[in-house]
């Protein structure tokens, strides 16, 4: 009997089973092969560090990032690439790469640097499913993760400004977003009629930017634009995962708001509480310690204390 697997990872919303991109290309290539994962989303009981999300847990095992999960799963035989040839097998690591140097620099900038979307939508959302207190500033440390790693994939000269790197990273995201969308054309995926590992990397990637709903849309805006991409994430979601491929209903939507917007108040309310309290440890007066006064017997004393000790 296969032992048990168990993946920590970040939870959904917005009828995307996770909001998180490394999370959904595990769980989609999951359900691609058929790996019976039972999926545990972090919640107000987590204590794991920032980083290890997402994690396979099997036995004593911990297997960390997409990447090592995907080969630890096709060296247990569930394998969505079996049926690829040599070539195609090149294509998928050739794309899986463009992915990561051109779409996921200007996702995290969406979530993670964008102040509008962080401030009400990202932040709010993480928050709500990390324990206190480290809700106070794990997202915070999220974000300037985010910022640095962007920095440092695009960062290069002649792009010292941070507005000169935000804009070639959107150029090059819409250029990515239009190369998939060519390449998947009116196919359902982009290997033939079976999902595969390139599948569950752009769905990861593209389904919570297709879904989460954001103040600030311009990458948003161009791939709902690309209509092939759009129905490709729809697909996986209503054959795989069997939620709704419409998302929330207006009367839901105004929901999910009317929360988010409760638990920006809520974190800022807590912000401030603590900041206020380290304020009134710094401004409070410094005592020096008290010194114990020693206490002197009498000769007297001394002999009926010790006999008082002694005695019975």
């Amino acid at each position: 009997m296969a032992a048990p697997m168990e993946l920590s990872c970040w939870g959904g919303g917005w009828g995307l089973p996770s909001v998180h991109p490394e999370s959904l290309i595990v769980m989609a290539y999951a359900r691609f092969s058929g790996a019976p994962l039972r999926v545990s989303a972090v919640d107000h009981s987590w204590s794991a560090p920032q980083g290890d999300v997402p994690v396979l847990i099997v036995e004593d095992a911990v297997i960390a990032q997409p990447a090592k999960i995907l080969n630890y799963l096709r060296k247990q035989k569930y394998n969505a690439d079996y049926e690829l040839s040599a070539k195609q097998g090149a294509d998928t690591l050739a794309y899986i790469a463009l992915l990561e140097e051109k779409l996921l620099p200007a996702i995290l900038h969406t979530f993670w640097v964008e102040a509008e979307n962080y401030w009400s939508v990202t932040k709010p959302w993480y928050a709500s499913r990390i324990p206190f207190p480290l809700r106070l500033y794990l997202p915070g440390k999220m974000s300037r993760k985010a910022l640095n790693r962007i920095l440092l994939m695009r960062g290069e000269p002649p792009l010292y400004r941070l507005n000169d790197v935000e804009a070639q990273i959107y150029r090059d995201a819409k250029e990515c977003l239009n190369l998939l969308s060519n390449r998947l054309g009116t196919s359902q995926f982009f290997f033939g009629n079976a999902p595969t590992t390139l599948d569950a990397f752009v769905f990861g990637f593209l389904a919570p930017l297709y879904k989460v709903h954001f103040p600030k849309v311009q990458l948003q805006e161009h791939l709902k634009q690309l209509h092939n991409l759009c129905r490709f994430c729809d697909d996986i979601l209503s054959g795989y995962f069997r939620l709704s491929v419409t998302g929330f209903s207006p009367a839901g939507q105004d929901t999910v708001d009317a929360n988010l917007q409760k638990l920006t108040q809520l974190v800022n309310k807590e912000s401030n509480l603590i900041e206020k309290m380290d304020d009134n440890l710094r401004k409070s007066p410094q005592h020096p310690p008290r010194k114990l006064t020693t206490l002197k017997l009498s000769a007297a004393g001394e002999e009926s204390s010790s006999s008082t000790r002694l005695s019975p």
